[in-house]
Protein backbone atom coordinates (compact mmCIF):
# COMPACT_ATOMS: atom_id res chain seq x y z
CA UNK A 1 0.00 0.00 0.00
CA UNK A 2 1.43 3.47 -0.75
CA UNK A 3 2.04 5.85 2.02
CA UNK A 4 1.11 9.46 2.24
CA UNK A 5 3.00 11.87 4.80
CA UNK A 6 2.80 15.27 4.59
CA UNK A 7 4.77 17.96 3.36
CA UNK A 8 4.40 21.51 4.74
CA UNK A 9 6.00 24.73 3.77
CA UNK A 10 7.26 27.78 5.86
CA UNK A 11 8.75 31.53 5.29
CA UNK A 12 12.50 30.83 6.89
CA UNK A 13 10.95 29.05 10.27
CA UNK A 14 10.45 25.57 9.21
CA UNK A 15 13.58 25.20 11.73
CA UNK A 16 12.16 26.61 14.61
CA UNK A 17 8.28 24.96 13.48
CA UNK A 18 9.73 21.19 13.51
CA UNK A 19 11.88 21.77 16.51
CA UNK A 20 8.45 22.62 17.93
CA UNK A 21 6.97 18.98 16.37
CA UNK A 22 9.98 17.34 17.61
CA UNK A 23 9.12 17.89 21.26
CA UNK A 24 5.25 17.00 20.61
CA UNK A 25 6.65 13.46 18.59
CA UNK A 26 9.93 12.93 19.87
CA UNK A 27 11.98 11.03 17.45
CA UNK A 28 15.12 12.07 15.16
CA UNK A 29 15.14 13.91 12.37
CA UNK A 30 16.19 11.73 9.74
CA UNK A 31 16.81 14.33 7.22
CA UNK A 32 18.10 18.23 7.83
CA UNK A 33 19.20 19.68 4.00
CA UNK A 34 19.96 23.88 3.49
CA UNK A 35 19.56 25.36 0.44
CA UNK A 36 23.41 26.76 0.40
CA UNK A 37 24.13 22.40 0.66
CA UNK A 38 22.92 22.43 -3.19
CA UNK A 39 24.00 25.89 -3.90
CA UNK A 40 26.66 25.48 -7.57
CA UNK A 41 27.72 27.16 -10.37
CA UNK A 42 24.37 26.32 -11.79
CA UNK A 43 22.08 26.60 -8.98
CA UNK A 44 22.95 29.88 -7.16
CA UNK A 45 21.30 30.29 -3.92
CA UNK A 46 21.07 34.15 -2.46
CA UNK A 47 22.87 34.45 0.49
CA UNK A 48 19.42 35.26 2.36
CA UNK A 49 18.58 31.93 2.01
CA UNK A 50 21.10 30.07 2.10
CA UNK A 51 20.47 28.84 5.37
CA UNK A 52 16.75 28.18 4.86
CA UNK A 53 15.99 24.43 5.30
CA UNK A 54 15.83 22.70 1.77
CA UNK A 55 13.81 19.45 3.01
CA UNK A 56 13.68 18.37 6.46
CA UNK A 57 12.11 14.39 7.86
CA UNK A 58 10.84 13.79 10.89
CA UNK A 59 9.67 9.75 11.31
CA UNK A 60 6.25 9.41 13.17
CA UNK A 61 5.59 5.94 14.80
CA UNK A 62 7.33 3.18 11.95
CA UNK A 63 5.86 4.02 8.60
CA UNK A 64 5.01 7.96 8.37
CA UNK A 65 6.70 11.23 8.30
CA UNK A 66 6.43 14.51 8.52
CA UNK A 67 8.20 16.49 6.17
CA UNK A 68 8.68 20.57 5.17
CA UNK A 69 10.84 22.96 3.87
CA UNK A 70 11.23 26.67 3.84
CA UNK A 71 10.08 28.38 0.40
CA UNK A 72 12.75 30.70 -1.14
CA UNK A 73 11.75 34.39 -0.60
CA UNK A 74 11.98 34.75 -4.38
CA UNK A 75 9.12 32.46 -4.54
CA UNK A 76 7.53 34.33 -2.33
CA UNK A 77 5.34 33.45 0.95
CA UNK A 78 3.36 31.13 2.66
CA UNK A 79 -0.08 32.66 4.13
CA UNK A 80 -2.89 31.39 7.05
CA UNK A 81 -5.29 32.13 3.37
CA UNK A 82 -3.06 29.95 1.38
CA UNK A 83 -3.10 27.08 3.27
CA UNK A 84 -5.76 24.79 3.23
CA UNK A 85 -4.26 21.54 3.86
CA UNK A 86 -5.18 19.46 7.29
CA UNK A 87 -2.77 16.94 8.78
CA UNK A 88 -4.79 14.72 10.29
CA UNK A 89 -3.32 12.64 12.87
CA UNK A 90 -5.47 9.15 14.08
CA UNK A 91 -3.95 8.52 17.79
CA UNK A 92 -3.89 4.95 19.25
CA UNK A 93 -5.49 5.54 22.29
CA UNK A 94 -7.79 8.78 24.28
CA UNK A 95 -4.53 9.54 26.24
CA UNK A 96 -2.40 9.98 22.90
CA UNK A 97 -4.76 12.09 21.29
CA UNK A 98 -5.01 14.24 24.26
CA UNK A 99 -1.38 14.30 24.50
CA UNK A 100 -0.82 15.11 20.52
CA UNK A 101 -3.35 17.96 20.93
CA UNK A 102 -2.38 19.54 23.94
CA UNK A 103 1.47 19.66 22.81
CA UNK A 104 0.55 20.42 19.05
CA UNK A 105 -2.28 22.93 19.98
CA UNK A 106 0.73 25.10 22.55
CA UNK A 107 0.76 28.56 21.00
CA UNK A 108 -1.90 28.06 18.64
CA UNK A 109 -5.91 28.53 18.03
CA UNK A 110 -8.49 26.09 18.84
CA UNK A 111 -11.67 25.90 16.61
CA UNK A 112 -12.51 22.21 18.30
CA UNK A 113 -11.30 21.12 21.90
CA UNK A 114 -11.33 17.50 21.78
CA UNK A 115 -14.64 16.14 22.72
CA UNK A 116 -16.66 12.79 21.94
CA UNK A 117 -18.67 13.68 18.38
CA UNK A 118 -21.97 12.77 17.18
CA UNK A 119 -20.33 10.20 15.26
CA UNK A 120 -18.58 7.87 18.14
CA UNK A 121 -15.25 9.15 18.08
CA UNK A 122 -13.14 11.55 20.11
CA UNK A 123 -11.87 14.35 17.76
CA UNK A 124 -10.73 18.32 18.35
CA UNK A 125 -9.37 21.30 15.97
CA UNK A 126 -6.93 23.50 15.76
CA UNK A 127 -4.03 26.23 13.77
CA UNK A 128 -0.44 25.38 15.16
CA UNK A 129 1.28 28.79 16.29
CA UNK A 130 3.04 28.52 12.78
CA UNK A 131 -0.54 28.80 11.09
CA UNK A 132 -0.32 24.87 10.03
CA UNK A 133 -4.14 23.66 10.70
CA UNK A 134 -4.66 19.98 12.76
CA UNK A 135 -6.63 17.22 13.61
CA UNK A 136 -6.93 14.64 15.80
CA UNK A 137 -9.11 11.68 16.45
CA UNK A 138 -9.59 8.24 18.07
CA UNK A 139 -11.84 5.81 17.31
CA UNK A 140 -12.41 3.17 19.39
CA UNK A 141 -14.24 1.14 16.83
CA UNK A 142 -11.84 1.48 13.89
CA UNK A 143 -8.08 0.29 13.93
CA UNK A 144 -5.70 3.24 13.70
CA UNK A 145 -3.63 1.40 11.22
CA UNK A 146 -5.95 0.46 8.45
Amino acid sequence: MALINPYIHFNGNAEEAFTFYKTVFGGEFSKVMRYKDLASSEFQIPENDANRLMHIALPIRKSNMLMGSDVLEVMGTVTEHDNRNTISISAESREEADKLFKGLSEGGKVEMPMADGPLGFYFGMFADKYGIQWMVNFDPENNWQN
